[in-house]
């Protein structure tokens, strides 16, 4: 029982993970054509309107809501918890900088890892920023099955993870075989000093952090579109695209920032 909790709250906090393709951090939106993002067939598009519609009603009613919450905590909380989060995702970035072939961005981020978990304290400082060790961007499995050559496959929305292809959920599922350290050390192994609860914990507050920096984006984006399902679908496979590519032209994408750039 213990174990079915574990994941179904794993589950339910997940798709945060996947929401960062979908609208600018001042609410403005760019939803072009592509013809990459065309050769991505909706294979089950008619399903995946009603759990995307299902997805919706969650959000209205749990999430939102507590990411309203978490944004009245004190600005330095939530930029610590921001940044000892980012810190943590250094340990499935690194292992995908290397797979890309990106030793130079490996080595600044574990650098960052080990400046940020020591002299930081875990991460809540970025005192790696400080010795001009900037924050890159955030690397996972499935941008490298992209970079690799692998093809999306079908595109599906999952109930409450959101949106993905299948070469994404075939990365997602490299997480927990082996590809992420803190899951290996929480979950999968049986540690002295961490458990399972500070893996979902951790995973929860991404989730929460993630969804209140961008209150103001998801609700721009849902009474700007006239398709929100096809504006999601749209930026999402954009995003997915330019990251795969590392491009630095922007596609418009919720932010990410530090809190105290935003406030």
């Amino acid at each position: 029982m213990k174990k079915l909790f574990s994941i179904a709250v794993l589950i339910l906090f997940s798709q945060f993970q996947v929401l960062n393709a979908i609208a600018g951090s001042d609410g403005q939106l760019e939803i072009s054509s592509k013809k990459n993002n065309q050769d991505v067939k909706d294979c089950f598009e008619s399903v995946n309107r009603g759990i995307f519609a299902f997805n919706q009603g969650l959000d209205k009613v749990i999430f939102k809501p507590l990411a309203k919450g978490y944004r009245k905590l004190p600005q330095p909380v939530r930029s610590g918890t921001s940044n000892a989060l980012s810190n943590l995702g250094n340990l499935v970035t690194i292992p995908n900088n290397i797979l890309q072939g990106q030793i130079k961005d490996a080595s600044i981020n574990s650098l960052r890892l080990i400046i940020n978990s020591t002299l930081g304290i875990v991460g809540i400082f970025d005192v790696a920023s400080y010795y001009g060790l900037q924050k890159l961007e955030k690397e996972d499995y499935g941008q490298t099955l992209g970079t690799w050559g692998v093809g999306e496959g079908c595109y599906f929305v999952l109930p409450v993870l959101g949106p993905t292809t299948v070469r994404d959920s075939i990365g997602s599922l490299a997480n927990a075989t082996g590809g992420d350290a803190w899951y290996n050390v929480t979950v999968a192994n049986d540690t002295r000093y961490f458990n399972e609860a500070d893996y979902y914990l951790t995973r929860l507050l991404s989730g929460i952090d993630f969804r209140a920096k961008n209150l103001e984006s998801l609700d721009s984006l849902e009474n700007t579109s006239i398709d929100l399902y096809a504006s999601i679908r749209s930026l999402y496979l954009q995003d997915r695209q330019r990251k795969i590519k590392n491009l630095d032209e922007a596609t418009e994408t919720m932010s990410d920032d530090d809190w105290d750039e935003i406030d």
